[in-house]
């Protein structure tokens, strides 16, 4: 099966990179997304997320006419469907996958699609996002035939292929990562395997639809429950009066023990979701997974906490000082280190309920954004230079700037990521 034209559904985080490997290897892609504006700054050559190296790419994939954004599905061999799964409230509660996104972009593709063509949801998904995506296709498109009601025969291919790829290391791990399979038919497979060939050096292993949605979810919930521990035994180590970052060092010398670093929680478009996917479609069976979920989502409350009882102390230390002029000066605003993404981040989370609570004297500096979101409206963003009118010292995020700085003098600190613990 040759594929002259691609088409990428949503270009986040995960659908622009995709969508420039595609067209870096000279095959015409065309780049699908509702918003208007990132439309028109991809199609001047430049990007409006920031991941290392994509604006070289993007620009000369602009450049040589191989990539092209638009507002609407056109005509394409092949289609890959890049869009958000968020939550919505549902009966066991507000953590319920929102397929709305997913059922979309698949009625927005609809019109265009003709035999042949495959379509390949690339989306974290709960387990039956695939099925349900075929079946919006074929009601859509009656005139057509879907695999999970002719099988092999049938004119359209589908299937399910999550991305795995650490932002930050996107345009790397897109190219040599091994990517799960998951066809509805085995022609469907081998399709889709045929299009990943065109950039991925790792092995592309094949299972169904229904695995390849769950192995996605089980990979991110193993690494939730595994944060989960390490959030937890620092509550413990705090309360016992035991420095976390010097017992996980000497822990994990073992040789069959690896503990993975606390922080303030979870954050991003993955492990801070996915385990909730594996909750909604199995709320009895899955206790370990929900009470993970609960942990790290608590964390951000423990960090408030240890603020509030460094602000006691500070006010209790310098005695003719009031609450109201106690400056609060957090360090990091995305999920993880070294990038803009604000997505699900509790360090935003923290630094929101701190301005609520402390009025206007919180303060935030976040090397990767130029503008603060609007809910952060009471808040300055700081350079970090400025960083030392702090009286109480909170890091959140271990960007690369912050482990280059001391440990601040004046004032107290709380280190939610062990950047100072070593100072």
């Amino acid at each position: 099966m040759t594929f002259k034209t691609i088409s990428v559904i949503g270009l986040g985080y995960i659908g622009l990179p995709t969508a420039a490997v595609l067209a870096s290897r000279k095959i015409k892609v065309i780049g699908v997304d509702v918003n208007q504006k990132a439309v028109d700054i991809i199609n001047s050559g430049q990007i409006h997320i920031v991941e290392p190296d994509l604006d070289i790419v993007v620009h000369a994939a602009v450049t040589e006419g191989y990539l092209r954004a638009t507002i609407r599905p056109e005509p394409a061999d092949a289609f890959l469907i890049a869009v958000p799964t968020p939550f919505k409230s549902g009966p066991t509660g507000d953590h319920e996958p929102d397929l709305s996104y997913i059922e979309s972009a698949s009625r927005s593709i609809a019109p265009v699609l003709k035999k042949g063509d495959l379509v390949i949801l690339e989306s974290t998904s709960p387990v039956g996002a695939t099925e349900q995506m075929a079946d919006w296709l074929a009601e859509a498109r009656p005139d057509l035939s879907f695999p999970q009601i002719n099988g092999e025969e049938s004119d359209i291919r589908v299937a399910y292929c999550p991305e795995r790829v650490l932002p930050g290391q996107v345009l790397r791990e897109l190219i040599q990562n091994d990517r799960v399979i998951g066809g509805v038919t085995q022609k469907c497979s081998a399709a889709a395997i045929e299009l990943y060939k065109n950039f991925v050096l790792g092995d592309c292993i094949v299972t169904n639809a229904r695995t390849a949605e769950m192995c996605k979810l089980t990979e991110n919930s193993f690494r939730d429950v595994n944060i989960a521990f390490a959030n937890e035994l620092s509550i413990i180590a705090d309360k016992l009066k035991i420095d976390v970052w010097e017992l996980i060092r000497l822990a994990n010398r073992h040789p069959r023990v690896k503990i993975l670093q606390p922080g303030p929680g979870v954050g991003g478009h993955c492990i801070a979701v996915d385990p909730w996917f594996i909750v909604s479609s199995a709320p009895v069976e899955s206790k370990l997974i929900k009470t993970a979920r609960a942990v790290n989502d608590s964390k951000p409350s423990w960090i408030i906490y240890k603020v509030d009882e460094a602000v006691a102390s500070y006010l209790k230390e310098n005695s003719k000082e009031s609450i109201e002029g106690v400056r609060i000066v957090c360090y990091g605003l995305a999920f993880k280190a070294n990038i803009d993404d604000l997505r699900e981040s509790p360090a935003l989370e923290i630094v929101r309920q701190l301005s609520s609570k402390y009025s206007k004297k919180v303060y935030v500096v976040e090397p990767n954004i130029n503008v603060l979101p609007s809910t952060l409206s009471s808040v300055e963003l700081v350079a970090l230079e400025d960083a030392q009118l702090g009286d109480i010292h909170v890091m959140l995020v271990d960007h690369d700037e912050f482990k280059r700085i001391p440990r601040p003098v004046g004032g107290y600190v709380v280190d939610g990521r062990g950047v100072w613990s070593a100072n």
